[in-house]
């Protein structure tokens, strides 16, 4: 089997999904602003992940139950995890291998306690793992390892509630996505490990696991990065991008299809970027001026370029989008903020489980207005199938 459809497997059967953490991509404007922020999603809802104590599928936003005071979201292959003001941790949906971190394995469809978390900066959802980084610069994982994405030294295995990454510190942001996981170091230097079938941990190999924290070859002056299911971005402080990881689909953005690859370089023509997101095989970069430009797999139209199919191995400007302030990318989706209107989500791609949350499971190739009902729209997360967003 090649690889491109083992992974989508993969991700079907609740292995993949990140988000981006968001952070860590500067992905919505106001992050640090400790406001009362409500909680809404939309999308796929069949183990709970959007949290309105239901499993309907919903097409447009819907309250997440009891989540108030909201500072940042992840969203997982079938969950949804929550920061709260007081640096507290929330989580809910799928718990099949522990990722709402509550010492069970039972999905709920409410928002519950990630247990012994406090004092937390920032969390990271990975497809059934997740990450939170403490206000100490140490970090915190649970979820499932069998790919030794929790970091601990071992392959395999699962951990119902948090326990600390052995010898990680003075970590500025972290991020996950399907069975892997990053670390941005205060020195500017990124760390990897799990999973690394398509080369994401970025140390010049691919295909062998690493259960232990390594640092990404060539890699320094990182201001920001975004995690998708096979392949990471990484922002630097002089405007600049670099990808590493699958190539199948030009995900890279480097002018290029093919094979992964495992060392991360520069995506083309890029300058001046604000903020990166990376999805399923599509990734983004919200520029200074507000335009937005994406590249990868077209097959929904998650490049909103007007056409479905085909793909960009290089970045080209998103149709009729300017003055855009935050950007996140989930499975065949995308999804912007805009800064004319902060009670407005955009959103174009694939909408066969009402993702996009137009009323409609209709699929754009151009963004659409997205109502959320939310005023000044912050957190903004996209996972498989389903989206988050706080206000």
């Amino acid at each position: 089997m090649g690889r491109r459809p083992a992974r989508r497997l993969a991700s079907a059967a609740a292995v993949g999904a990140l988000l981006a953490a968001l952070t860590a991509t500067g992905a919505w404007a106001g992050q640090d602003r400790e406001t009362s922020r409500a909680a809404v999603a939309w999308g796929d809802n069949s183990t709970g992940q959007l949290g309105d104590a239901t499993d309907q599928q919903r097409h447009t936003p819907v309250a997440v139950s009891d989540l108030r005071k909201v500072r940042q979201l992840g969203a997982g292959t079938a969950y949804g995890i929550a920061l709260l003001a007081n640096g507290t941790v929330r989580a809910w949906g799928g718990n099949e291998r522990g990722p709402l971190g509550d010492g069970t394995q039972d999905a709920h469809t409410t928002p519950g306690v990630v247990a012994g978390l406090s004092g937390v900066r920032q969390v990271a959802a990975g497809s059934v793992h997740a990450l939170a980084l403490l206000e100490d610069g140490t970090v915190r994982a649970w979820g499932d390892n069998t790919s030794g994405q929790l970091g601990l030294g071992v392959l395999g295995g699962l951990r119902t509630t948090p326990v600390p990454v052995p010898g990680l510190k003075h970590v500025r942001a972290i991020a996950a996505r399907d069975s892997y996981s990053l670390a941005l170091l205060a020195d500017g230097t990124v760390l990897a490990w799990g999973n690394n079938s398509a080369g994401v941990l970025g140390n010049g190999t691919v295909g062998t696991n690493d259960p232990t924290p390594a640092p990404v070859h060539g890699l320094s002056g990182v201001r920001a990065l975004a995690a998708g299911s096979g392949h990471v971005l990484a922002l630097l402080k002089d405007g600049t991008v670099r990808s590493w990881g699958a190539d199948d689909v030009g995900q890279l953005g480097r002018g290029t299809v093919g094979a992964p690859d495992p060392l991360p370089a520069t995506v083309w023509g890029l300058a001046e970027v604000r903020a990166v997101a990376a999805g399923l095989d599509h990734s983004l970069a919200l520029l200074e001026d507000g335009r937005v430009w994406a590249w990868g797999d077209n097959q929904d139209g998650e490049l909103g370029i007007g056409t479905f199919g085909g793909l960009r191995d290089r970045p080209v400007a998103v149709s009729g989008l300017s003055g855009a302030r935050a950007v996140a990318a989930g499975f065949h989706t995308s999804y912007a903020l805009s800064r004319r209107d902060d009670a407005v989500v955009l959103a174009w791609g694939g909408n066969d489980r009402g993702q996009l949350g137009d009323g409609s499971t209709t699929r754009r190739a151009a963004p659409v207005t997205v109502q959320t009902s939310l005023d000044d729209v912050g957190p903004l997360v996209a996972g498989d199938g389903f989206a988050l967003a706080a206000g």
